[in-house]
């Protein structure tokens, strides 16, 4: 899709009237959504990103975006940091809650734009890292190694 000078400019004039924080767009708002999928249940949108929220399975989905367009590279900019997700997380009222970013093998990998996904979790998983555990110490690998076995990402301690 090829975006003129004059859709950028007036983006960015539609961008500037958004709040920094997000805010609930109403329902006749809401993007087109061209890929069938999963229902699609709230969408938010401040000044520098669109947060659309979907039920998959047991679980929510926030996929995020920036509302900026890229003209060089004719897509939606890129660079959303870790503090970005978990800032938009609790916009939008999942600040309890655990969540996850998953990166599939190379052979699942979907690409169609510059958003990211993170999935919304009941509870915390088995590998999180929690306050409590985590000391403001420095721990050595020496006695990291002491305490469990490394392990191979292919299954099992090496």
């Amino acid at each position: 899709m090829k975006v003129s000078r004059a859709q950028v400019r007036q983006l960015r004039r539609d961008n500037a009237a958004w709040p920094v924080t997000l805010k609930e767009v109403a329902r006749e708002d809401w993007p087109m959504f061209v890929i069938s999928g999963p229902p699609r249940l709230r969408v938010m949108r401040s000044r520098d990103f669109l947060v659309q929220i979907f039920r998959e399975h047991d679980h929510l989905r926030l996929s995020v975006n920036r509302t900026d367009w890229d003209e060089i590279q004719q897509r939606w900019k890129e660079d959303i940091s870790w503090d970005d997700l978990q800032r938009l997380k609790a916009e939008a009222g999942y600040d309890d809650m655990w969540a996850v970013e998953i990166f599939p093998p190379d052979t699942e990998v979907v690409n169609v734009a510059n958003m990211r996904h993170v999935w919304l979790l009941p509870e915390a998983p088995a590998f999180a890292w929690r306050r409590p555990l985590l000391s403001r110490h420095v721990v050595s690998k020496k006695a990291m190694a002491s305490v469990q076995p490394p392990i191979n990402p292919h299954g099992g301690a090496e």
